[in-house]
């Protein structure tokens, strides 16, 4: 049984080889560690993953042996993550780029998920879904149909018993109960500038300024409207001899490459959030 254990307490001594110690008695095999200590904040942040066989393996036993020994001792927060694959939800709109590139690398294999369904507010996607023969719900949102949309996207992500969340250029605001039900697993990801340009045409508002750099950034969804933990950011220069046409196609390969590697260490529990930032494990 390969697992997985994200941790994050006060720093302190002998965290690591209380946690290792404890592995190693219920004869398990460390595989990997990465940690990390805040020292401006004083909190350790660890990811470990371990082997057991599946003798000596006992899920309810390793709980109660690390709460007792590891996590009261140095009041920790912490999660176990057994290996399995995990579910993804995939909601989209009209821009297809993000969705293609998700399906493709879910095909290829490149991106170890399942993918029960794709909701969209529009039904431009439906033969999208169909040639990757994934069940396609169309959900209509309005001003006056939100919170009735909102209550069939949960009935959804129960029906279908989905992980996580991933907004591929979904362009709605996402309401606090489904928020509530995901807590930093629903992904989204966005067009960042500097200086940043809101409204419906961006690129074009960054070519009049004359920007020199452009970028993506996909981050947890909070009800702070693109105000979560920042999972992972790219850029690429610009210049004056590109057109609007080059920026919105320099962006839309960014905002693929971004997101792809945002879901992949999501996927991989490599990300911790704390504080409303992550940190992310190599």
């Amino acid at each position: 049984m390969h697992t997985t254990l994200m941790i994050h307490c006060p720093d302190s001594s002998g965290i690591i080889r209380s946690v290792t110690s404890l592995v190693h008695d219920l004869g398990g095999n460390v595989v990997y560690l990465d940690q990390h200590v805040d020292r401006q904040a004083g909190i350790f942040f660890m990811r470990l993953e371990a082997d057991f066989n599946e003798g000596h393996w006992d899920e309810t036993g390793f709980r109660e042996q690390f709460a007792t020994r590891c996590a009261q001792p140095f009041a920790m927060q912490w999660s176990l993550h057994l290996e399995q694959t995990p579910r993804m939800a995939l909601f989209v709109s009209k821009y297809v780029h993000c969705l293609y590139d998700l399906l493709g690398r879910h095909q290829t294999g490149e991106l170890p998920v399942d993918i029960p369904f794709i909701v969209s507010n529009h039904e431009d996607c439906a033969p999208i879904a169909r040639q990757f023969n994934i069940p396609f719900h169309h959900v209509p949102v309005s001003r006056e149909t939100r919170a009735r949309a909102e209550a069939e996207h949960l009935a959804l992500l129960k029906r279908y018993q989905a992980d996580f969340v991933v907004l591929a250029r979904y362009m709605q605001i996402v309401g606090p109960d489904l928020i509530a039900a995901f807590p930093n697993r629903i992904i989204n990801i966005h067009h960042s500038f500097l200086p940043a340009f809101a409204g419906a045409k961006p690129y074009h508002a960054a070519f009049e300024r004359g920007v020199k750099i452009i970028g993506a950034t996909s981050h947890y969804v909070t009800e702070e409207l693109d105000e979560g933990p920042i999972i992972a950011q790219d850029v690429t220069p610009v210049s004056h001899i590109h057109s609007i046409a080059d920026f919105i196609a320099k962006g839309r390969d960014l905002e693929k490459m971004v997101l792809a590697r945002a879901v992949s260490l999501h996927v991989a529990r490599k990300t911790l959030v704390y504080h409303n930032k992550t940190v992310v494990f190599a």
